[in-house]
């Protein structure tokens, strides 16, 4: 299967409903300032200078991981 979402579409995920594991490859270039949004969760997500995600919530302030999550913030 192939499936391909444009920049700036309608949010998506992709959900594995079997009791198989599923391998997933994602491509990409990482352009500088390259962002994603999560509008169901608050979520944005934007590249920084250093390479690293950085990631916060609509109103800018910085999104914390639940214990054992991980970010950059």
């Amino acid at each position: 299967m192939c499936a391909g979402f444009p920049a700036g579409g309608t949010a998506h995920q992709l959900v594995n409903r079997t009791d198989r594991d599923v391998t997933y490859l994602e491509i990409g270039d990482r352009t500088a300032g390259d962002e994603a949004f999560y509008p169901a969760d608050d979520i944005r997500a934007a590249l920084g200078p250093d390479g690293k995600w950085r990631f916060t919530h609509k109103d800018g302030t910085p999104y914390v991981a639940e214990a054992g999550g991980q970010n950059t913030a």
